[in-house]
């Protein structure tokens, strides 16, 4: 092993404490998608908000989970290493490769959803190519800070989780003032059953909430893993859950449907602020750049996550070797690389033939079928280990379980044709089937489990 990939000194590699762990849950949860749902869900209503309260249950649930099961086992790897602790090697390497995927197209979906702010003030017109641009210029950005060390990345996630509270805590108080109730009629615009239009709202909500594992999955990153990951994804998770909730209910009632559901008014945050302003633009500008930083500030934190999981698996032997090499700067640059590269890729597929919601809501929606699966095998895993808890664990693991596949069975698109509405699925599906030859060419060299279970 040369001088560049050898293992970088203590200090560097554990430099998040609670404060930038927590920061890490509340940057990678809270990044461009919470401020573009109304524009995603308008062609749903406002019975959207009842499928926030339900995706909110969901997502503490899941938190609780990830907490309990990071305190049994601080290592990193989050979900990867509690599917392969519980189940073996095959199904760790499954859980990795889903949860890689989840990352990457997840960074592709929020670079696409910040396009939307930053064409606020340039690209106004939505040319795709300046648009395509714009988005790699985002994600390429967030790379090169994650290349240069984590401490470099931590002070980033810090300072811009400080700038993304500050909009949805003004819509979360001082919006609510603005509401008009008549805003809410009719609740459901969808055409479906209102059943059926709360489960299609779940699965693209679930995307805002993606991110309570992280401090899990990049417990190697963080001091005393035992006692700050719990906390943090505790915390980061409340946190979120009440200024989406609230910031939520205050857009919808501020907007009327039918407007958040126009092209131009995709920056939905953005046309709340200037209505409560009593007209011009001067109020959802500086939402938009405050949404700007929150997305830079989400793509910096999942760039680093989209490098952890294969680093612990490449650790285990369950990746190719390359992703399991660290930077003289502390940091596996093959997995931010490699996950870049494919973000691009994936955002770039996206915007083929398609614009607007319909490519934000395609990748938003890939993200969580793959998100869901090492979800729900974290869950079976807690519920393998139940008697080590009380009934709460038991109640938690069945929660994040039934939630879990109800994210995987309502990820639909809406439209008429048969390739948009199971798009995420078969894009889903082409991903992680790449990933039977990978684990086919590694499997000799798997090392042996060292399982927990």
């Amino acid at each position: 092993m040369t001088q560049l990939d050898k293992a970088a000194p203590a200090a560097e590699t554990r430099s998040l404490g609670l404060p930038q762990a927590t920061a890490l849950i509340l940057g990678t949860i809270i990044g461009v998608g919470i401020f573009n749902l109304p524009y995603s869900l308008a062609s749903i209503g406002p019975i959207s908000i009842v499928a926030m309260v339900l995706t909110t249950v969901g997502a503490l649930a899941l938190a609780l989970l990830f907490a309990r099961l990071s305190k049994r086992m601080p290592a990193d790897g989050g979900p990867y290493a509690y599917a392969r602790a519980a189940f073996g090697d095959g199904v760790g390497f499954a859980n990795a490769w889903s949860y890689w995927i989840t990352a990457w197209a997840g960074n592709a979906a929020i670079v696409t959803g910040w396009v939307f702010y930053v064409e606020n003030f340039v690209n106004s017109d939505g040319i795709v190519g300046w648009s395509i641009v714009i988005a790699l210029v985002g994600i390429w950005i967030p790379a090169l800070i994650n290349l240069t060390g984590v401490k470099n990345m931590g002070f980033v996630q810090f300072w811009s989780t400080v700038v993304k509270f500050i909009p949805l805590l003004i819509m979360s108080t001082v919006g609510l003032f603005f509401i008009s109730t008549a805003n809410f009629s009719p609740a459901n615009v969808s055409g479906e059953t209102n059943l059926q239009a709360i489960g299609s709202a779940m699965a693209i909500c679930l995307f805002s909430y993606l991110g309570v594992e992280c401090a899990a999955v990049a417990a190697a990153k963080v001091r005393d893993p035992g006692k700050n990951v719990p906390k943090a994804t505790v915390i980061g998770t409340l946190g979120a859950a009440v200024v989406y909730l609230l910031s939520m209910v205050a857009v919808f009632g501020i907007v009327p449907t039918s407007v958040l559901a126009e092209d131009a008014n995709k920056a939905s945050y953005s046309v709340a602020f200037n209505t409560m302003a009593g007209g011009g633009d001067w109020a959802g500008d500086l939402v938009a750049l405050a949404v700007i930083i929150s997305g830079f500030g989400a793509l910096n934190g999942w760039t680093m996550i989209c490098a952890e999981m294969p680093l612990a698996a490449a650790k285990d032997g369950l990746f190719p070797k390359l992703f399991g090499r660290i930077s003289k700067r502390g940091v596996p640059a093959a997995g931010i690389i490699a996950s870049s590269v494919l973000a691009s890729v994936a955002m770039v597929v996206s915007y083929a033939g398609a614009s607007g919601a319909t490519v934000f809501n395609t990748l938003v929606l890939m993200s969580g079928i793959t998100a869901a699966v090492p979800y729900a095998f974290s869950a079976m895993a807690k519920l393998k280990w139940h008697r080590e808890g009380g009934a709460g664990d038991l109640i938690i693991a069945v929660l994040a379980l039934v939630f879990s596949i109800l994210f995987i069975w309502y990820s639909r698109n809406s439209g008429d044709e048969w390739f948009v509405v199971w798009g995420p699925f078969l894009m889903a599906g082409a991903a992680g089937l790449i990933g039977i030859p990978v684990y086919l060419s590694i499997r000799k060299g798997i090392k042996e489990s060292g399982s927990t279970a």
